[in-house]
């Protein structure tokens, strides 16, 4: 609930400074950002994504490709689409658990969300905040050592990330971003009495259409 109530208060009151300074400002660029440029962006990123028992220390990671689409209704705010999945198979190490590590364990780590981009622009960067909602999905997981079982997990809710965009020109730029995917008791039912999180250092490129 905290977690809700903040991010409902960071969204009103960046959305609210945006929209003021936005009225405030006339100069060409910003004119030309919103009549001469199409404020659709594509981007493509590879990412670093970890899913970890902080109680045990067991994880999956997994390297990822990232897909994303963003609309930016003004040099401040935008809307950011994203879906990241796994590069071949995520491993997993064991943490303090007597279960034996798995290297290229044939598990799907990804992530769906829909995030608002809050945006700082200083001459070519921009550092931004993201806000969302996402699913964070873990299939063919082991359950166990030795059990045979293999299970799908997921879990949906309030994701948030922080990241800096550095523009080439008009057209290209790159990022980097980090973004906390999950963080709770447990996760989809398993090791419920564990602090469980899940996290994806992104680097992309995006380009404007």
């Amino acid at each position: 609930m905290k977690k809700s109530i903040l991010a409902f208060v960071l969204i009103v009151t960046l959305g609210g400074l945006a929209v003021a300074d936005e009225k405030s400002k006339t100069n060409e660029s910003d004119a030309a950002f919103v009549t001469n440029e199409s404020n659709v962006f594509m981007g493509l990123g590879l990412s670093n994504m970890e899913l970890r028992n902080d109680t045990t220390d067991e994880a999956f990671t997994a390297k990822s490709i990232v897909l994303q689409m963003e609309y930016q209704y003004n040099r401040y705010i935008g809307i950011l689409g994203r879906y990241a999945f796994n590069i071949g198979s995520a491993d997993y190490a064991h943490g303090t658990t007597p279960n034996p590590d798995y290297v290229d364990y044939p598990t799907d780590f990804s992530n769906t969300a829909l995030y608002l981009k809050a945006m700082y622009p200083v001459e070519n960067f921009s550092p931004y905040l993201l806000l969302g909602y996402g699913k964070t999905t873990l299939s063919n997981a082991p359950l166990a050592e030795g059990s045979g079982i293999n299970v799908n997990l997921s879990e949906v809710g309030f994701q948030w990330g922080l990241g800096i965009d550095y523009a080439f020109n008009d057209k290209v730029s790159v990022f980097v971003d980090y973004v906390r995917m999950y963080d709770g008791k447990g996760f989809d039912g398993i090791a419920t009495d564990a602090d469980v999180t899940a996290d994806m250092w992104t680097v992309g490129v995006s380009y404007r259409f």
